[in-house]
């Protein structure tokens, strides 16, 4: 759907009271078309309409005119360098941020972020979930080893039963 009747439904919706649609539909654009401040702007907006400054304040991250308790509540709830640059939800270069403040502050973050990992941080490829304190993924240990051939061995069961149940069907079938 074109960026100009999505917004169209969201005045819509938002006319009709449905501020969670509006919401989402503006959380879908912000995906799409992550350097566009007049979207991370609306997207505040609406949950300004909840009350909710901290995701306010989110979506205003890389507005210069933000509002410093949105902003403070933001970086309280996403303590982590990491949890930032998941949650500004940006894609691509910072060049593309479309003014200094912002391209600032994605790259402060991101700066944040690579020396919280001891690695590079880049936008595109953001480390999973769990995996925020080292440069590297965990090491397996015994424990996982053990949870490994208790899995093969559960799916190893699981198709031997399935098996006999045939093998029993198909015997059945012919006698």
């Amino acid at each position: 759907m074109p960026l100009e009747a999505t917004l169209a439904r969201v005045d819509a919706d938002l006319a009709a009271g449905r501020i969670p649609v509006a919401r989402q539909r503006l959380r879908g654009l912000v995906s799409s078309f992550p350097a566009d401040p007049a979207l991370r702007r609306r997207l505040a907006e609406v949950y300004r309409l909840y009350g909710e400054p901290a995701e306010a304040g989110r979506w205003m991250y890389l507005a210069a005119d933000r509002d410093a308790a949105e902003t403070a509540a933001f970086e309280k709830q996403y303590d982590t360098p990491l949890r930032r640059m998941r949650a500004l939800a940006w894609r691509g270069p910072e060049s593309e941020a479309g003014s200094a403040f912002a391209e600032e502050q994605l790259a402060a973050v991101r700066t944040a972020c690579t020396e919280a990992l001891g690695r590079p941080a880049h936008w595109d490829f953001l480390p999973e979930y769990g995996n925020e304190q080292g440069a590297q993924e965990p090491a397996e240990g015994p424990g996982s080893k053990i949870a490994g051939v208790l899995i093969g061995a559960g799916c190893l069961v699981g198709v031997l039963a399935f098996l006999s149940v045939w093998v029993i069907g198909v015997v059945a079938l012919f006698d």
